[in-house]
């Protein structure tokens, strides 16, 4: 037996799954819930990624009722954005679950 004939291990690449998963542009389509500090104590919690099918005026209709005002902004890069008062993270992604617009493993939640 000779030394060329010893088979060497590859190297393993721990973000494999993450890459294979990636490749699929748009198999998962996430909704983004951010927060921005505006100034002070005063902050904007920002909805991205809704789908085109659903009426961004109700939704925003529906969200007010958590006691908060907001808006649907054009983005030139993002699309329609709804942005609304106060940091309301949690009450946005239980509604959007709830109301079955969107399923909660689809929602990534940013922010401090």
């Amino acid at each position: 037996m000779s030394d060329l004939d010893v088979q060497i291990p590859t190297a393993f690449d721990p973000f494999a799954e993450a890459n294979a998963e990636d490749s699929g542009a748009g198999s998962k389509e996430y909704v983004h819930v951010r927060i921005q500090q505006r100034n002070g104590r005063k902050s904007l919690t920002t909805v991205q990624g809704l789908t085109k099918e659903f009426s961004y005026t109700k939704i925003l209709k529906d969200l007010k009722e958590l006691c908060c005002n907001g808006t649907v902004v054009q983005d030139p890069e993002l699309g329609q954005v709804v942005q609304l008062q106060g940091d309301q993270r949690k009450n946005v992604s239980t509604f959007l679950v709830q109301a079955g617009i969107v399923k909660k493993e689809h929602i990534k939640i940013h922010g401090f």
